[in-house]
């Protein structure tokens, strides 16, 4: 509080009012509230104001210092003060201040609820409308509420529906929803998924439209993958599980294949489930159809893909529906161009620095040579991180094979395999087990001799050795150097990211459920949980924050929602329920994330001495 003066003249004489005033905070900024009008204080200095202005506002606050004398003055401002504080209190529209006395032994804080990363959750379900467009999809209030929850688990802490409830029950997120969980169990999640599960592909269409008016994102570029997911079980009623190339090392495992477009800020555009059993080759035009069907594509937008889906019938089926292709050509036409490789001449040196994302990550140079080819453009790479990968791989492969050679060396020897069709057709499964290094072993059977030999073709190791860390990259775009080739083909390391999120962070796998159906709607949860991690991630990057989720999962989880219990003096107990005060780094991120401090409004309820008495 502090002393203004304020002058008024009528005719020729001047009148002087002191008015004590305090700052407050209002949505427009700090403004002066006038807390009573003092007359006329001269004679009186400027410090003897200040020190009358300091000994009301102790007064106040109920904070009057010990050795102050009784002063009439000062209980007279004082007085003057309370009855206008008490006059703007009785208005209709201003807030009322209860003051309860209170039996301080007896205060307890009790029902603590981490409550940070669900709140950070929460309103990015809002921001996106994803509720709204639940609601659009038909999906009852009930409902609505479960799916946001079983997305929020995944972001969050993913369970099993079994486990899910109770998950519920620990954290503040029934108080944000303001959903009764007690009596929840995994049948109404089941139910939940059951209804989600028509509703997909427009939930997903309405997201991507949302996102693009909400970041303004790129258009123009669409980077297509695959991944696997294998199943805990036989999943026998499951008619996409099947046995594939597994990704997740589990060629022992059923499985299915999700195939996941994003755009070049890796947000999902689109998804499917296809066949545990099916190539990358066979899903181009398939998922290019879907995309097209569920979110708008412009004509001559570009995409991306690796070298699995290289072939000729799938650059023709990305060309067909007028659309531009930059992809990772396949190894073996690596081969027409080893003489390129084996010098440095022509190449440009680019330094490749690590993603925002991931600071760890350690810089790498990579060398990037422009050649034309039939209407193409073809970007020849030598990239030292990747040729130590290549010759790892490499390595890895050609002693399994080797070993794998031996134990049937072994078996021949020993007796123990005699019919030439069965060893000839262990040779063939040998062969085919490990295609990156069979092409240059030869194994061979000498029936009459009934020995197995396994010799290496020099001269094909050595130029495999030359082409480790070597790759093409071609695309129908006759407008980009080498250079812009590549850094636009390593924008499919979003799609991985997406991929690698979705399966450890979103615990996408292993899958429980054995329904078709189920299935596809859990994967669908971790894609919806993956559109908020991404939303969250992009959010911060635009303010200059390179944050991961997980790393703001941990720094909110001790932000909690708690219940404090305050005993009256007459026996009745108030309990509010409000969210703990944010520390610092909770504020700052916050703040960064443009969404409120306060995880919830905060909420009193009276039990009265009796009631307290007979629980």
């Amino acid at each position: 509080m502090y002393i203004r003066k304020t002058s008024k003249t009528v005719g020729e004489k001047t009148y002087n009012n002191y008015l004590l005033v305090e700052s407050v905070a209002t949505p427009k900024g700090p403004r002066q509230k006038t807390v009573c009008s003092l007359g006329d204080l001269r004679p009186r200095s400027r410090e003897e104001w200040l020190r009358l202005a300091h000994r009301v506002q102790n007064a106040l606050g109920g904070q009057g210092e010990l050795w102050d004398e009784p002063d009439a003055e000062v209980d007279a401002i004082v007085e003057r003060a309370r009855r206008r504080r008490g006059r703007r209190a009785a208005a209709p529209r201003a807030a009322t201040e209860e003051i309860v006395a209170v039996r301080v032994d007896g205060v307890e804080v009790e029902d603590v609820r981490s409550g940070g990363p669900a709140h950070v959750g929460w309103q990015f379900c809002q921001r996106l409308g994803l509720e709204k467009i639940l609601e659009q999809a038909g999906l009852a209030p009930r409902a609505r509420r479960l799916a946001l929850a079983m997305i929020l688990n995944r972001l969050i802490h993913p369970d099993s529906e079994h486990a899910m409830p109770d998950w519920m029950r620990r954290t503040a997120l029934c108080d944000i929803l303001e959903m009764d969980v007690a009596a929840l169990n995994d049948q109404a999640l089941l139910r939940t998924l059951d209804a989600l599960h028509p509703n997909r592909a427009g939930i997903e269409s309405a997201l991507v439209r949302r996102e693009r008016e909400l970041f303004a994102l790129d258009t123009t570029i669409y980077l297509y993958d695959l991944t696997s997911t294998y199943f805990e079980g036989q999943a026998l009623r499951n008619p996409k599980a099947r046995r594939g190339y597994s990704r997740d090392q589990r060629p022992d495992a059923k499985q299915v294949v999700v195939g996941l477009v994003v755009n070049r800020d890796g947000f999902p555009q689109t998804h499917e489930v296809w066949e545990g059993n099916t190539q990358d080759r066979q899903t181009v035009g398939r998922m290019l159809d879907l995309l097209s069907q569920r979110v708008p594509i412009e004509p001559g937008a570009t995409v991306v893909v690796d070298r699995g889906m290289a072939y000729p019938e799938n650059l023709e089926e990305i060309r067909e529906r007028g659309l531009h292709y930059i992809v990772a050509a396949r190894q073996s036409e690596r081969r027409d161009w080893e003489d390129e490789f084996e010098t440095l001449e022509g190449f440009e040196e680019i330094i490749r620095t690590p993603s925002p994302t991931n600071p760890a990550q350690k810089k790498s140079r990579v060398y990037v040579k422009t050649a034309a080819r039939g209407g193409e453009t073809l970007a020849l790479c030598l990239s030292e991180g990747r040729e130590e990968k290549d010759r790892a791989i490499r390595e890895k492969h050609e002693g399994r094979l080797l070993a794998d050679a031996q134990r049937l060396q072994t078996s021949v020897a020993n007796g123990r395999l005699k019919d030439p069709a069965k060893i000839h057709q262990s040779i063939g499964r040998l062969l085919e087990r490990y295609p990156r290094v069979a092409r240059y072993y030869r194994l061979a059977y000498d029936e009459s001799q009934r020995r197995l030999t396994c010799q290496r073709n020099e001269e094909k190791r050595q130029a495999a050795e030359t082409l480790d860390g070597a790759y093409l990259i071609q695309s129908d775009r006759t407008d980009l150097d080498g250079e812009d080739l590549w850094r636009v083909y390593m924008l499919l390391t979003r799609a991985e990211n997406a991929f690698r999120s979705m399966k450890s962070p979103l615990a996408e796998r292993p899958i429980f459920h054995h329904l078709e159906h189920r299935v596809e709607t859990h994967i669908f949860l971790c894609v919806l949980a993956y559109h908020l991690l991404v939303a969250i991630e992009k959010t911060l990057l635009d303010q200059g924050r390179h944050t991961s989720w997980a790393a703001v999962r941990e720094t909110l989880s001790n932000h909690n929602v708690q219940t404090v219990v305050l005993p009256s003096a007459q026996g009745d107990i108030l309990k509010i329920r409000r969210s703990s005060r944010p520390e610092p780094q909770h504020r700052e991120l916050y703040q960064l994330l443009n969404m409120p401090s306060e995880i919830i409004p905060t909420r009193k309820t009276w039990i009265t001495a009796h009631a307290a008495h007979s629980d």
